[in-house]
């Protein structure tokens, strides 16, 4: 996911008045909202980006959609962006709000794909294997399935990735007798 610099200014400053104010919980929810909106709503996203559309309209229509489902913390944030003709980072903003929250609370995303939804058993491992990993810190896992892996799964923590699946191992064996020196003597 590629975030602009600037939004991780303006989510800093969220974070910051926000633990000023004893409401870190709320615009963490708040910012949550925000981005799974903006996600789930491409015409929203367009409205923002538009030079066309006034900041003026852009503020009523912002607030009727987050009217009494965000914090006033979050509402005034939002209308100091439209206000800085920074609207259209909002999502960015949202996004890196949750990546610099989970920072502050020590939490590690594990992303986890494997070929069939994994089993307690599986789960409780791979969240064994990242908090080994991680010390200290609480982990997140995000599971997706993916048959074309066949069988294993991978994990990507960050920047770290573990490939134990069924395809890279067959992948591998391919690589190796493509190089096979043994030329058959017909």
């Amino acid at each position: 996911m590629n975030i602009a610099p600037v939004a991780y200014r303006y989510a800093r400053s969220l974070m910051e008045l926000a633990h000023e104010r004893g409401d870190l919980e709320g615009a963490h929810e708040d910012m949550v909202l925000v981005a799974k909106v903006c996600s789930e709503n491409h015409e929203l996203i367009v409205l923002l980006k538009s030079p066309v559309v006034k900041a003026d309209k852009k503020a009523v229509i912002l607030d009727k959609i987050f009217a009494g489902k965000v914090g006033e913390l979050t509402k005034s944030f939002i209308g100091i962006l439209v206000r800085k003709g920074r609207e259209g980072l909002l999502p960015d903003v949202a996004n890196a709000f949750a990546l610099l929250y989970k920072i502050n609370k020590g939490i590690v995303t594990a992303q986890v794909t494997s070929a069939a939804p994994l089993s307690d058993t599986a789960r409780a491992r791979v969240k064994a294997l990242a908090e080994k990993q991680h010390p200290g810190k609480s982990i997140e896992l995000v599971e997706h399935v993916d048959p074309s892996l066949i069988g294993g799964v991978t994990i990507r923590i960050g920047d770290e990735q573990y490939d134990g699946s069924v395809s890279r191992h067959l992948s591998d064996l391919r690589r190796e007798f493509s190089k096979n020196p043994y030329i058959p003597a017909i």
